[in-house]
């Protein structure tokens, strides 16, 4: 089978990775792969770098994180470059704890398992390969075994700085097993794990009461104390406390900010000088990044207590808000529906659309812009331009509200109310209609909004289902245009025949009496208006056209109405307006006829083709924006 051949490899591969050697042999691996000791800020930073980095609307958009976060390449930049970066390059941002804040189901657990998770898988690259001393509970750099007084000779010759100290137990068997002869030392290389408690560690506080300092820091191991004697021997102790497996990797604490206080003072020294306190030895070394996470309101309580100053000023506090942009949002609502096992109901076109702007509309906060409503701040948000308004107007609205997307409605409520919908699915297909009638029915359930919430989020609904009705308007007008191409293209012609003749001060030839007729300036501005040409500026429209069309001339091009935008727009608009009787007669007729049977089929087929949808929400589709067009 080829799953087997598939686990003979992986093991083939596993075990080509493994090395090990002596302390000698390591120093000339440093020499010509110096970046092996790196520290642990400066491995995350390069294992980030290493995935691929470009240029996105929000600043740079950094690829590690691109298959599970979404909307937050402005927090991830700031992240990568204002932390981990001079990190990596010794400064003392390093000594902070990184402090994740934001509102619940924001992606703040979800960073950190990245982080996590893309460690192990780097710690098993050639670029991404660390060693450490073969015994060591906490798996620290080999280079701590030099003595400080010839470290500085050391980094003149490679070129590598060496910082930290050996913990306890390996300084003790130094002298016992090794005399002192450093280049003994066994060195091995390791593979950052969770699971086997290599370089990751995780902290969740739990009752104060019962919970003991010893999971951070460690414990003595009574039944040895008999053995060795005296408990300041490192052999009686286990150095298996977070803090101490988490060395040269990264240290998550869950909700930091509802642990107790004596499990946090550890963290004073750790943060500033590197280093923490446990059992009778002196200060052990440990190299790692600590990352912590707490919601804004656990946030505001915490700093205003005088007593959290000192820990409180180790902290850098990046604040994570939701997504406020709603093609993003959908790449959240995607990614949960793909990880679920509802693979026969089909998702409409538009329905995970309908449902984020519903919940980004719930997190965006009114303008004080002249001109700007909060349907055309969504959409500027979202990279598109609006009436009065263009990309470079974000900033500015931005930094209005620089807390903007600290509240509103979770993601985690959207997906569960569209689980609802999806397992309650009747037909197999759901629709926009569905979820937003979903995302009603569960506001009466959410116990956690006041009834003005309530009301406000209602309005977001209608909202919400309006811009639904348009985008659904727009495609059917797409889909009609194209099954009537020809109409369009002999709107088109006859609409030139008329510009240049007007332009050029002729008449029109009839194609079927032959007579000479004066241009048709009821058709022209038929056509015109759809696209808010006024009666002042037809004359210049006109003749802009007829310029389009000589220029196109002299190239030996064809032109046609999708060669220009703007009358692209109007004829499309002007051939809907003619047509949508039909749709309307098509959609509305209990027995339609030959004829209006042929029309929806054709209709249906093409959004079934090109469009995504299914024969259930094609047919649906075309009642309702019938329906809508009879309203």
């Amino acid at each position: 089978m080829k799953f087997f051949e598939l686990m003979d490899d992986y093991r083939k591969v596993k075990r080509s990775k493994v090395w090990e050697g002596k302390f000698s042999d390591y120093l000339q691996l440093v020499r010509e792969k110096p970046h092996i000791s790196r520290l642990a800020h400066a491995r995350i930073y390069h294992m980030i770098e290493a995935a691929g980095v470009e240029k996105g609307p929000d600043g740079k958009r950094y690829h590690f994180f691109s298959e599970e976060l979404f909307g937050l390449d402005r927090t991830l930049s700031r992240l990568v470059d204002e932390y981990l970066h001079p990190a990596a390059m010794r400064l003392d941002v390093r000594k902070r704890i990184l402090l994740l804040v934001g509102p619940v189901s924001g992606g703040k657990s979800t960073l950190v398992n990245l982080l996590k998770r893309g460690l192990e898988r780097y710690s098993r690259t050639d670029e991404g390969a660390l060693y450490a001393i073969k015994g060591c509970p906490m798996h620290e750099e080999p280079l701590h075994l030099i003595p400080h007084d010839l470290r500085a000779d050391f980094e003149k010759e490679f070129r590598v700085r060496v910082e930290g100290d050996l913990c306890p137990y390996c300084r003790m068997r130094v002298e016992t097993e090794f005399n002192g002869n450093i280049e003994e030392v066994p060195v091995e290389r390791i593979f950052l794990s969770e699971a086997d408690r290599i370089g990751i560690g995780t902290f969740s506080p739990s009752d104060p009461k019962s919970q003991d300092i010893a999971e951070l820091t460690g414990s003595i191991d009574f039944s040895t104390i008999t053995e060795y004697g005296t408990e300041s021997d490192p052999r009686a102790y286990r150095f298996d406390g977070e803090l101490n497996i988490a060395n040269r990797g990264i240290m998550e604490f869950q909700e930091m900010l509802k642990c107790d206080e004596k499990f946090l003072w550890h963290l004073l020294s750790l943060s500033q000088e590197g280093n923490f306190k446990a059992g009778r030895f002196a200060l052990i070394y440990a190299d790692e990044m600590i990352v912590a996470h707490t919601n804004e309101s656990e946030y505001i309580s915490f700093i205003s207590n005088k007593k959290n100053e000192a820990l409180a000023s180790r902290m850098i506090v990046l604040k994570i808000p939701y997504n406020l942009r709603v093609s993003d949002e959908i790449k959240i609502y995607e990614k949960l529906i793909k990880q679920s096992d509802l693979k026969n109901v089909h998702i409409a076109p538009h329905a995970l659309r309908a449902a984020a702007m519903f919940a980004v509309l719930s997190r965006l906060r009114e303008s004080k812009k002249q001109g700007m409503d909060i349907v055309k701040k969504m959409k500027l948000y979202n990279g598109e331009d609006v009436e009065g308004f263009c990309q470079k107007d974000v900033r500015g609205l931005r930094d209005e509200h620089p807390d903007e997307g600290m509240d509103g409605v979770d993601p985690r409520y959207v997906v569960n109310r569209l689980s609802a919908a999806l397992v309650q699915a009747e037909s197999q297909c759901i629709t926009a209609l569905d979820v937003l009638r979903a995302l009603r029915d569960g506001l009466d359930q959410h116990s956690s909004i006041t009834k003005d919430t309530k009301e406000r989020y209602l309005n977001y609904l209608d909202i919400a289902r309006r811009e639904f009705d348009e985008i659904t308007k727009k495609e059917v007008q797409k889909v009609l245009i194209y099954s009537y191409e020809e109409s369009a293209k002999t709107l088109f012609d006859n609409y030139l025949d008329n510009v240049e003749a007007f332009c050029n001060g002729h008449r029109v030839k009839d194609p079927i009496t032959g007579q000479e007729l004066e241009p048709d300036e009821r058709l022209m501005r038929a056509i015109e208006e759809q696209v808010g040409v006024s009666e002042n500026a037809k004359a210049s429209f006109r003749e802009e056209i007829l310029i389009r069309l000589s220029a196109y001339a002299r190239q030996g091009k064809r032109f046609d109405y999708k060669c220009h935008e703007r009358l692209r727009e109007a004829i499309e608009r002007k051939l809907f307006a003619d047509l949508r009787d039909v749709l309307k007669l098509t959609t509305s007729a209990r027995i339609p006829d030959d004829l209006q049977l042929k029309n929806i089929r054709e209709v249906t087929a093409r959004l079934v083709k090109d469009y995504g949808y299914c024969p259930v929400c094609a047919t649906e589709l075309l009642r309702y924006v019938g329906s809508l067009l009879s309203r």
